[in-house]
C-alpha cells in the first residue's frame, strides 16, 4: 500500500470522521450525563439539607445554648452525611469539615442562600452544602440566627458512574473507528479494484498488448470509463492494425522495387564499368554526360543495395554468420579495400579476438568512416580498445560536428542534416544500417560530439555475440 496513495487517503478520511463524529457524540452525552449527575447529587443533598433543617424549628431562644448546637448536627448528621453546625466561635459537629468550608461559601450561605461546593480531599472527592438558619418573631417576621450548617456526602460514587461513562465513550468510539476502518477498506476495494485494472490495461496497452481490455461492472463512473477504455482501446487496434498493414505494404513495396532493380542494375552497372573505361577518351560534353552516368549508376546501385539490407532488417530476416577473428585485422581491411587507409589515421592494436560476424563488421566500419571523410574535415581518426567482455571503436572527425537538433536523428533512415553538413552525397541509409548491425550485435551506437570539436561515433560490441 503506497504511502499516500487512494487507499491510505480513504482510511484516513473516513477515521478521521468517525473519530470527530465519536468524539463529538460520545463526548457530548459524557459531558452532558456527567453534569446532570453531578448536578442532581447536588440538588438532593441540599433538599435533604433544607428538609433536615425545617424539621428542626423551633430553634429556641438566642443565643442558642450548647445543646442546640448538638441537637441541630446530630439531627443534620446520617451514615452519609457528615455536619458541621457554626455559631460565632461555637462548633458543634465533624470537625474535620471546617477545612472543607472556603471563605466564598462561608460568605454565600452567610448572605442566606443554600449553597454547595465540590472539593477533593486525601484524594476522595467531596460535595459540601451550607445554609443559614433563621428565627421567627412575633409578628411573623424572620431574622438571621447567625447559625450555620454544612453537612458533607462522599462523590465516590457518582464518580465511579462518571469514570464508567468515559470508558464506555471510549468503548464505542474505539468500536465505531474499527467499523470505519472496515468500511474504509470495503470501499477503498470497490473503488481501487477498477482503477488498479484500468492501470494495468493501460499498463499492457502500452506496452504494446493492444488487445487489452476490462471488465464493466455495474453502471456507475467507473463503469463508464472502463467502457470508455474499452472502446479507446479497440479504435487503437484497429488504427494500429491499419498502421501496420500500411507499412508492410510499403516494406513490401520497398523490398520488391529493390530486387526488381538489380537485374537492370547488374546490366546498367556492366556498361557503366565499360563506359568509365572510355570515358576520358570522350570529347567535351558526351565525357562530362558519360562521367555523371557512371557516378549515378554507382549511387543508385548503393542505394538500391541498402533498401535491400533495411528490408532484411524490417522482416527480421537478418542473421548473424559470426566467426573468432581480429578485430583490428578486420577494420583494416575493410579500410583497405576502399583505399581509404591513407586518409584514416588508424590505432588498432592487434590481438583483441572477438566472435563477430566479419562481413556486418566491414559494413558498419564503412559507413562510420565513409560518413566522416564525405562530411567531416580530414584527418579521421579510427581508435580500437578492447575491455572486459566488450571491444570499442571509436571513429572521429574534425569538422564542425553535429548540430544539438541533429544529433536525436542522426540514426534515423533517410535523415540528412543538410543545415549542419553542407555536402551529401550519400542514401540517407548508411548510419542508420550501421546502427542496426550494432544492435543485432546486441552492441550499441552511439552519436556525440568531441570535446576539441568534430562528430564521434563510437561503437561498442561484446566479445562473444550470443545468437538467438
Amino acid at each position: 500500500m503506497k504511502l499516500w496513495g487512494l487507499r491510505t487517503r480513504l482510511l484516513l478520511a473516513f477515521s478521521l470522521l468517525v473519530v470527530i463524529t465519536a468524539a463529538t457524540v460520545a463526548g457530548g452525552a459524557y459531558v452532558q450525563s456527567r453534569t446532570v449527575i453531578l448536578q442532581q447529587a447536588q440538588d438532593a443533598t441540599a433538599r435533604v439539607l433544607v428538609d433536615k433543617a425545617t424539621a428542626l424549628y423551633p430553634l429556641g431562644p438566642l443565643p442558642p445554648a450548647g445543646g442546640t448546637l448538638d441537637r441541630i448536627s446530630g439531627e443534620l448528621s446520617d451514615r452519609d452525611l457528615s455536619s458541621l453546625v457554626l455559631y460565632e466561635d461555637q462548633s458543634s459537629g465533624n470537625e474535620q469539615l471546617r477545612s472543607l468550608i472556603s471563605p466564598e461559601l462561608r460568605e454565600e450561605v452567610g448572605s442566606g442562600n443554600v449553597a454547595w461546593q465540590r472539593v477533593v480531599t486525601k484524594g476522595v472527592p467531596m460535595l459540601v452544602v451550607g445554609t443559614r438558619f433563621t428565627v421567627e418573631l412575633p409578628g411573623g417576621k424572620r431574622q438571621a440566627s447567625g447559625i450555620e450548617a454544612y453537612i458533607a456526602r462522599s462523590m465516590a460514587s457518582e464518580e465511579e458512574s462518571i469514570a464508567e461513562l468515559a470508558t464506555r465513550a471510549w468503548l464505542i468510539g474505539g468500536a465505531a473507528l474499527v467499523f470505519a476502518i472496515g468500511l474504509a477498506l470495503l470501499a477503498a476495494r470497490g473503488v481501487l479494484r477498477p482503477v488498479r485494472e484500468l492501470g494495468e490495461a493501460a499498463h499492457r496497452l502500452g506496452s504494446g498488448d493492444l488487445r487489452a481490455r476490462i471488465s464493466v461492472r455495474g453502471s456507475d463512473e467507473l463503469a463508464g470509463v472502463a467502457r470508455t477504455f474499452n472502446e479507446t482501446a479497440e479504435a487503437l487496434e484497429r488504427h494500429v492494425g491499419e498502421l501496420e498493414r500500411m507499412e508492410a505494404d510499403a516494406r513490401r513495396f520497398v523490398a520488391d522495387v529493390s530486387h526488381e532493380l538489380r537485374t537492370p542494375l547488374a546490366a546498367m552497372t556492366a556498361v557503366a564499368d565499360v563506359l568509365e573505361q572510355e570515358a576520358s577518351q570522350l570529347p567535351g560534353d558526351a565525357g562530362r554526360a558519360a562521367r555523371l552516368s557512371i557516378d549515378e549508376t554507382h549511387h543508385l546501385t548503393r542505394l538500391v543495395n541498402d533498401l535491400i539490407e533495411v528490408s532484411r532488417f524490417d522482416a527480421k530476416a537478418a542473421a548473424l554468420a559470426p566467426e573468432e577473428v581480429d578485430v583490428a585485422e578486420v577494420v583494416a581491411a575493410s579500410l583497405r579495400i576502399r583505399g581509404w587507409t591513407a586518409e584514416v589515421e588508424g590505432d588498432l592494436p592487434a590481438g583483441i579476438f572477438a566472435g563477430l560476424d566479419p562481413r556486418r563488421v566491414d559494413v558498419i566500419v564503412a559507413n562510420l568512416v565513409g560518413n566522416a571523410l564525405r562530411h567531416g574535415e580530414k584527418p579521421v581518426s579510427l581508435r580500437l580498445s578492447g575491455t572486459g567482455e566488450w571491444i570499442t571503436l571509436e571513429v572521429a572527425d574534425r569538422g564542425p560536428g553535429l548540430a544539438p537538433e541533429v544529433l536525436p536523428h542522426v540514426f534515423d533512415r533517410f535523415y540528412k542534416a543538410d543545415s549542419a553538413r553542407a555536402r551529401s552525397g550519400g542514401s540517407g541509409l548508411g548510419l542508420a544500417i550501421a546502427w542496426e548491425n550494432a544492435r543485432l550485435h546486441k552492441g550499441t551506437l552511439i552519436a556525440e560530439n568531441g570535446v576539441d570539436g568534430g562528430a564521434v561515433f563510437t561503437l561498442r560490441l561484446p566479445r562473444q555475440v550470443v545468437t538467438a
